[in-house]
């Protein structure tokens, strides 16, 4: 028997300063994590989908922090 996959949890992250290029590369360094499925930037925010049994928020805001940007919960 299978099991199905944990589902995966949506969250909305503000960046500040990230334009529209900028949050292609952050999108990208979101993906490469394990266990991001999907990641959306638009000016100041990007909505990551994520497994949240592989990574925290936190671990999320880390990851664009290394890009070099100021990010938190919206």
């Amino acid at each position: 028997m299978t099991q199905n996959p944990a589902p995966l949890t949506r969250t909305l992250i503000g960046v500040r300063g990230m334009d529209r290029e900028a949050g292609v590369r952050v999108a990208a360094a979101l993906l490469e994590l394990g266990g991001v499925s999907k990641a959306v930037p638009d000016e100041g925010q990007i909505e990551v989908h994520y497994d949240p049994g592989l990574h925290t928020v936190m671990d999320l805001i880390r990851a664009i922090r290394k890009q070099g940007f100021l990010a938190g919960m919206l």
